[in-house]
């Protein structure tokens, strides 16, 4: 009895609806793992331990960047650049011009010998390596004021001419000196000048040009980004690889071109693509576990599933040499964007990219298209009405148009940079047209196949549903024509007040002309099919409790039609919630007055519910028991209307039957305001006809041709407008018949 208590607990445990999402969860990452890691195999079977196993032949012409020698010649350019130089600050050589004159000057003027005079001068400049030394200081001391202060004002501006020049690190180092004063020294400079100003002008000279290296470094990055990236070509036919070559970087880039994937099929390898197809799954249920909660069923996410594992496979199985663009990502985006909805579809179409793009190494171009075509496709897909299905066929249209707009902007790039095949880009260009062209031809085919795979009713399935020619319409119109044309004013109020709050008009038009059904059990004991019939009531020999057990069943019976005839499931809401767990008023109250209050309570004469939990079964409750109010009244005015609307509104409020619904009071204010509007049409006045067509026709002196109309259709015309109009019909019983 342990053991058994114990196992009983572990299948309890283990059968839970977290641990089964867990490991469904577990099982799709490793499949998808799985299949995108195979890819690996065979390129590991032609390279091993980098040396290539056999002969590999290119299938399409292949251009490959030469990565190694690119690099190269951009290291050589930026080593040719010239360092880039700025002025610095050469207001003190002028200075320490000024300075030696001074100095000089002073020697001059001092009362010691002349020896002692050039001692002092030999201290104040260097004059060593000089082979003019002694007749520079010779000069420099015995010349007369006036022919020392020549030779300094012309060493000034020769000075002058030297800073404007530049002087550079290189020339100073290089000797370069005597040189450049040699060259900017001013014009009238005598032969024996030369020499002095040279002399002096040497003792003050220091570089003033320096390297600006932030500028020289921007310079080189410049020259490196304008060189052209080597080209190597495979053209078709081509060997790639020679058996037993080794695997250059080059060779690589080449095999990965003609789409093989280079990825090392280990453990490391395996892993890392295993944690990003688990972190893109948990950001996918994430996503809809915060924003789109309503679609994390388990249908929703099978769906999900299946076109992620589909685009996988076919991204596998791609022949090698075949372009990557004719995988029917587009295909991916409108299935999703019906069955789920737009914003989904963008979701899940990118997170696919994503996998496929790092597990099978395609290029950027694939990502930016498909990308691009995925945000498109989602508002394209978001302005569509479902109408027509050949809406599917114009959205794929614009996705490949879209498709070849983007390719042909990103190879203009390229062309800037590389020289691409024009046979390339056209072909390129195609194959995305044609597959977006394709992919909604195959999403509308294989539309009512997942919808009945998957149970998932979409706008497409709605509006065949919406279809007055479906046999359960049908049978609703001969047999309970009351109920039906009841049911047509219903879905004109839900679709109009749905389309005015944002909810879904297709599926409330559609859920209201089902929510009835389960009158066709027994439609002579609903008022609105009775005198049609032309029969008494039969409520009014039965007992309240029994009237109320047979109106009140009439949503369960509804569920058993719409299984019988294969109704999606959602068309069971409608059904069931329509009356919510309202309260059979006509026949409480009957009870009341038969058996008295106290014998009496609501709950027994209550429906069984659920309430509306969706903003369309919440119009439909307001909508059913608005147009039934309104018909009994037989023309009310437009005042009286809206206080029904607003009666009935405030009766379902207090009674909490809408407060499981996400209706706010603004979007009660707008329902409440579009009844009002289509039931004052509703109840428009007639224009009044002539009383007597013949005299009217006499008095405006109108003559009909003797074949207009014969003697019998006059008279037809006359006794028809001296009878009174029959008016069919009785009231409802304040919407528990209705």
């Amino acid at each position: 009895m342990f053991k058994s208590e114990y196992f009983n607990s572990f299948k309890e445990h283990f059968t839970s609806s977290k641990v089964v999402k867990f490991f469904s969860l577990l099982c799709f990452t490793l499949l998808i793992t799985s299949i995108i890691a195979s890819q690996n195999f065979f390129f590991q079977s032609i390279i091993e331990n980098g040396i290539s196993q056999k002969d590999i032949i290119a299938q399409k012409t292949i251009t490959v960047e030469d990565v190694k020698r690119t690099e190269q010649h951009k290291k050589e350019i930026a080593q040719k650049v010239e360092p880039i130089l700025v002025p610095a600050e050469d207001d003190f050589i002028k200075t320490n011009l000024e300075t030696i004159q001074n100095s000089i000057s002073q020697i001059r003027r001092k009362n010691s010998s002349l020896d002692e005079k050039k001692g002092d001068l030999n201290v104040l400049l260097d004059l060593s390596d000089n082979v003019k030394k002694d007749f520079i200081i010779n000069f420099l001391l015995e010349v007369d004021d006036a022919s020392l202060r020549e030779a300094f004002d012309k060493a000034s501006l020769s000075l002058v001419n030297i800073l404007h020049s530049g002087i550079t690190e290189s020339d100073y180092q290089k000797g370069n000196v005597k040189k450049l004063i040699q060259e900017n020294l001013v014009s009238n400079v005598s032969k024996r000048q030369v020499s002095v100003i040279t002399a002096l002008l040497e003792q003050v000279i220091v570089p003033n040009l320096v390297v600006d290296e932030q500028a020289t470094e921007n310079a080189k990055i410049n020259a490196q980004e304008a060189v052209k990236p080597y080209k190597v070509i495979f053209q078709k036919g081509e060997k790639i690889l020679f058996e037993g070559e080794p695997v250059t970087r080059l060779k690589r880039d080449a095999l990965r071109e003609a789409g093989y994937n280079l990825y090392e099929l280990n453990a490391q390898g395996i892993l890392s693509i295993y944690i990003l197809v688990f972190l893109v799954c948990l950001v996918y249920l994430s996503y809809l576990k915060f924003f789109e909660k309503s679609f994390m069923e388990a249908r929703y996410l099978s769906l999900s599933a299946v076109l992620a594992l589909i685009a996988c496979i076919i991204g596998v199985v791609l022949p090698t040499g075949f372009s990557p663009y004719i995988i029917p990502i587009p295909a991916v985006i409108i299935i999703a964007s019906v069955f789920l909805n737009p914003r989904i579809a963008f979701i899940l179409s990118s997170l696919i990219l994503i996998m496929m793009t790092m597990g099978m190494q395609y290029n950027t171009h694939f990502v930016i298209v498909f990308a691009l075509l995925s945000l498109i496709g989602m508002i394209t897909m978001s302005r569509i009405k479902y109408t027509r299905r050949f809406d599917l066929i114009r959205v794929g249209f614009y996705l490949g148009v879209a498709g070849i707009v983007i390719m042909m902007s990103l190879y203009l790039i390229d062309k800037c940079l590389i020289d691409v095949s024009n046979y390339l880009i056209i072909g390129d260009c195609i194959l995305v047209f044609v597959n977006a062209l394709a992919s909604s031809i195959i999403a509308l085919g294989l539309s009512p196949l997942l919808e009945s795979s998957f149970h998932i009713v979409t706008p497409y399935g709605l509006v065949e549903l919406g279809d007055h020619n479906q046999p359960l319409l049908k049978r609703l119109q001969f047999e309970a024509p009351g109920t039906y044309h009841h049911s047509l004013m219903v879905s004109t109020l839900c679709e109009a007040a749905a389309e005015a709050i944002g909810a879904n008009p297709i599926l409330a038009r559609v859920g209201a002309f089902y929510h009835d059904i389960g009158k066709l059990k027994r439609p002579l004991f609903f008022v609105e099919n009775q005198s049609y019939f032309s029969i008494e009531n039969p409520h009014n020999s039965l007992n309240p409790r029994l009237s109320k057990m047979i109106i009140t069943t009439h949503p369960k019976d509804g569920v058993e039609l719409a299984k019988e005839y294969g109704l999606p499931s959602i068309i069971n809401d409608f059904i069931l919630q329509h009356h919510g767990e309202g309260i059979a008023k006509y026949f409480y109250n009957q009870a009341v007055s038969e058996e008295g209050a106290e014998n009496v309570k609501e709950e027994q004469f209550r429906y069984t519910g659920p309430k509306p939990n969706r903003k369309e079964t919440a119009i439909l409750m307001i909508a059913d028991a608005v147009e039934s109010a309104v018909r009994a009244m037989k023309g009310a005015s437009s005042e009286e209307i809206e206080k029904i609307i607003d009666k009935i509104i405030i009766e379902r409020l207090n009674d909490g039957q809408l407060e499981d619904s996400p209706l706010t009071l603004k979007d009660l204010k707008i329902i409440a305001s579009t009844f009002s509007r289509i039931l004052r049409g509703m109840q428009h006045n007639r224009v009044k006809y002539q009383e007597n067509i013949e005299a009217e026709l006499n008095k405006n002196k109108i003559s009909l041709p003797s074949n207009a109309l014969d003697a019998d259709l006059v008279n037809k015309i006359k006794e028809l407008e001296t009878s009174k109009p029959n008016i069919l019909g009785a009231e409802s019983d304040k919407d528990e018949n209705g």
